[in-house]
């Protein structure tokens, strides 16, 4: 379980998370890095789920991007299509929230690449309250840093697997 949020504001692209790793009901570490920037690229990542599973997803994440010429929407895309249909890839639980300067993305293990209404994502067991978080401080004067940073923060105080040591990657 865990929480991240990307935003886009101002010409800036960010992702954050929380650094809590879970076994069950028991936290295992608080000091994860679940997001990514993949710097050829200029895109940014974050991941919900088992940490081996998203280091998997990492991996082929740039893979495909390597050889779609650092096109993010093709990359999801072909990785989606990967993800749910490779024998070993369907089994991995995860989700990544994607980004670079045109284009943000929720990918699952489904096959589903969906592009989010707003300049705001979230995943994870805190998702849905780093969302809301967010999109209420878009209308404010903040950057797009400090709001993905107070959204993890405000999702931490509500959702007991997602914890206020925040990492955070921006393009």
């Amino acid at each position: 379980m865990t929480t991240i949020v990307l935003v886009r504001k101002n010409d800036q692209v960010v992702v954050a998370g929380d650094g809590q790793v879970s076994m069950g009901n028991t936290v295992v570490k608080s000091t994860a890095s679940k997001v990514r920037k993949i710097e050829k690229r200029d895109v940014v990542a974050g991941f919900a789920g088992s940490t081996a599973d998203a280091l998997t997803l990492f991996e082929r994440l740039e893979g495909k991007l390597e050889k779609h010429a650092g096109n993010l929407s093709r990359a999801a895309v072909e990785l989606a299509k990967d993800w749910r249909t490779d024998k070993y890839l369907r089994r991995l639980e995860a989700l990544m929230a994607v980004g670079d300067k045109h284009n943000s993305y929720i990918i699952s293990g489904t096959g589903d690449v969906l592009e989010p209404e707003g300049d705001v994502i979230g995943i994870g067991s805190g998702g849905n309250y780093a969302l809301a978080a967010g999109k209420v401080l878009m209308e404010g004067e903040m950057s797009a840093e400090e709001i993905a940073k107070k959204a993890i923060k405000v999702a931490a105080d509500i959702c007991v697997f997602t914890n206020s040591n925040v990492k955070v990657e921006k393009i």
